[in-house]
């Protein structure tokens, strides 16, 4: 599937059903949390042990004429969409695969709507552009305006969301065989039949860091001089308006333009951002001696949290680094590691090239030439010297190095497979990245609250009345 974003340019009257429609959209979401929470309260403190809220996708008895007689101007669609997509979300929250779902804000700025084929329909003109139609035949917004950047086959649903008073419509289209993992896992099948010789020259390994954003080999990518400096402009522009709002009434018209002014400086900077990730997976992809590309798999989420506070004896807390850990964290967010890794993801099976992770553990401090890994081989943060053998290199360099043979030793090897996360694993591997195997007794899915073979029980209706 190809995922495409077109921005779209709606007029005032447009604008104004538009946010009618995603307040409506919003109110049927928050009433399926709010309903389930309800629930599972009652079924804990009432109902016998197995017993849980049920999981519909109902709607209709939230449309009341004294209540709500605003989701009788909505089309029923629309309704219905988002009663189903918390559905899927949470029945997805209950196999693990994401969190539970949450109530919407209703004063962040931003919404958005799933529209299916009945509330929809590209048209083509005999100019050859095209128009979107939003709405039924006799509940609709009329013909809305968009952006066409790229050539796209229809789509059988759409997204249309707000984000810092734009508008965009987002979709998927066309349909391929093989996922990006089930073309990964093929890839893994023939390259294990090649030679060494073969995977030492093309295959690639990729470390990113700090100071170096991204280092391929030899190669190093880095964000320009003019990007730099304009996002250096922006970060200080934002500070200045920061002491402006901290100075504001709160819920003022002054402060709402203020931080509307904020929003789109940092939009802009994450603009910027997005604009390196796209232009550096680009000229790797572009390579032709890439043809297996190999990174890290890091955890951005886990290495980016807040130090832990430390209780001393006394009953006071001792300092945990808690203002320098801060600086790391923005500075690892700033550079766009997981976006860079999203790109880079999609482009590689766009170009038929192979895209492999590996095991993140210790490549920084395992020398490349000897294997030998301590900590005091990395001497700075740029700086790699190697206790055993004396080698000296860059350490990023050394570092993609060192995932390239990891990876060409995986691969080599028959006992390889690959992970859900597309992270190349060994059965003797205990690691991070590893498949993991539960001692007997032990339930594989920690986190469920049901084992497979027990079926869910949920509250009556009349006990809940």
């Amino acid at each position: 599937m190809r995922g495409i974003r077109l921005q779209a340019h709606p007029s005032s009257k447009q604008k104004s059903i538009l946010s009618q429609w995603m307040g409506c959209a919003r109110t049927i979401w928050n009433a399926k949390c709010e309903d389930e929470r309800y629930m599972s309260r009652f079924a804990r403190i009432f109902c016998p042990i197995g017993t849980y809220a049920p999981i519909d996708q109902s709607f209709s008895q939230y449309k009341s004429k004294e209540l709500t007689p605003w989701l009788s101007d909505c089309p029923s669609q629309i309704l219905r969409n988002s009663a189903v997509n918390w559905y899927q979300t949470y029945w997805n929250f209950i196999k693990g695969e994401c969190g539970k779902p949450k109530r919407k804000k209703f004063k962040d700025g931003t919404g958005s709507i799933h529209l299916t084929r009945e509330l929809f329909s590209f048209e083509k003109c005999d100019d050859g552009n095209i128009r979107l139609f939003i709405g039924s035949k006799r509940n609709n917004i009329g013909y809305l305006i968009i952006k066409k950047h790229r050539s796209f086959t229809c789509p059988k649903s759409i997204y249309i969301t707000k984000k810092n008073d734009k508008y965009w419509v987002s979709f998927s289209f066309g349909d391929t065989e093989l996922s990006n993992l089930s073309f990964n896992k093929e890839n893994l099948k023939h390259l294990s039949k090649t030679n060494e010789n073969w995977l030492e020259r093309y295959v690639v390994g990729i470390d990113r860091g700090v100071a170096i954003p991204i280092q391929v080999g030899n190669k190093s990518h880095d964000f320009t001089d003019e990007q730099k400096s304009n996002k250096d402009k922006h970060q200080r522009y934002i500070k200045r308006l920061q002491r402006k709002l901290a100075k504001k009434t709160k819920g003022s018209s002054r402060h709402k333009r203020l931080k509307k002014r904020i929003v789109r400086r940092h939009e802009q900077v994450a603009n910027i951002r997005k604009d390196f990730c796209h232009q550096a997976s680009r000229k790797i992809i572009n390579d032709k001696n890439n043809k297996v590309i190999v990174v890290e798999s890091l955890g951005t989420k886990n290495m980016t949290r807040k130090p832990k506070p430390k209780p001393n004896e006394s009953g006071g807390w001792d300092k945990n680094n808690a203002k320098a850990k801060a600086g790391l964290n923005r500075s690892i967010l700033d550079k766009g590691w997981h976006q860079f890794e999203i790109f880079l993801s999609y482009k590689s099976q766009n170009a038929g090239k192979a895209f492999f992770k590996v095991d993140a553990k210790h490549t920084s401090q395992e020398c490349a030439a000897c294997e030998h890994t301590h900590p005091d081989n990395r001497k700075s943060q740029e700086q790699f010297v190697c206790g055993n053998c004396g080698n000296s290199d860059n350490a990023d360099r050394n570092a993609a190095l060192v995932i390239k043979k990891r990876a060409i030793r995986l691969i080599l090897n028959s006992g390889t497979e690959l992970s859900k996360r597309g992270v190349l694993t060994s059965s003797k591997d205990k690691g991070r990245g590893a498949t993991y195997k539960p001692l007997e007794g032990m339930s594989s899915k920690a986190g469920c609250c049901d084992s497979p073979k027990k079926k869910r029980k949920s509250v009556k209706p009349s006990l809940v009345a």
